[in-house]
């Protein structure tokens, strides 16, 4: 957990150099090329294993437009939810058993290829529809006393998008606006848990080159 808020303002804090830096670069990274860099909101909806929302999360994107307003690109995000049970009876090994209170943590990073059909381009306010789609790969984990759990797996992702890039000035990079959902199919055992898919509802907000 602390890894990831450290990473998560590391990330934050060069995002704002580039912002100040940028600011006399052109919007948009060529006429036709686009990135984004965000800080991102996350909801789980019912994974049964760390269910708390958190905004321990970044996410990045960049595409070109291969028509006036289609584009394609790539993805990379990542988040981590928490939740901390209380002390309960655990199975351990064959026939064992531990009575411990726990801290959940689950860990997803997706990443893959990103479309998305813009309106108005060229205009200062520029909505759009888009599609991420690719792996994902997850860890669900439980700390307790000083010992650790853990499962790894990988699933495919699908998340829908909607989205606004605004640009104020002619000049710099804009403001990034987006809500998300996301369903990953990955599937793990810890203890008495079972994850059988990752649902997740989210909002972004960062830069737009």
């Amino acid at each position: 957990m602390k890894t990831i808020k450290y990473l998560s303002i590391r990330v934050l804090a060069i995002t704002a150099l580039a912002l100040v830096f940028a600011m006399p670069a052109k919007a948009q990274l060529t006429d036709n090329g686009y990135a984004n860099i965000d800080w991102q909101f996350n909801f789980p909806l019912s994974n049964h294993f760390a269910d708390k929302a958190s905004g321990w999360g970044m996410s990045f994107e960049g595409g070109y437009y291969v028509t006036p307003n289609i584009a394609l690109g790539a993805f990379l995000a990542y988040h981590s939810n928490h939740e901390y049970f209380g002390r309960q009876t655990l199975p351990v090994g064959e026939g064992g058993s531990i009575n411990t209170d726990q801290q959940h943590t689950l860990f997803q990073l997706p990443f893959g290829l990103a479309g998305r059909y813009t309106f108005d381009r060229g205009s200062a306010f520029q909505p759009y529809v888009g599609l991420k789609v690719g792996p994902q790969y997850a860890e669900i984990k439980s700390t307790f006393n000083v010992y650790e759990a853990n499962k790894s797996t990988w699933g495919f992702y699908v998340s829908p998008e909607i989205g606004i890039n605004i640009y104020p000035w002619a000049y710099g990079p804009g403001l990034h606006v987006a809500a998300y959902y996301s369903y990953g199919t990955n599937k793990g055992d810890l203890f008495t848990y079972s994850v059988d898919g990752l649902s997740n509802f989210g909002l972004r907000l960062g830069i737009a080159f």
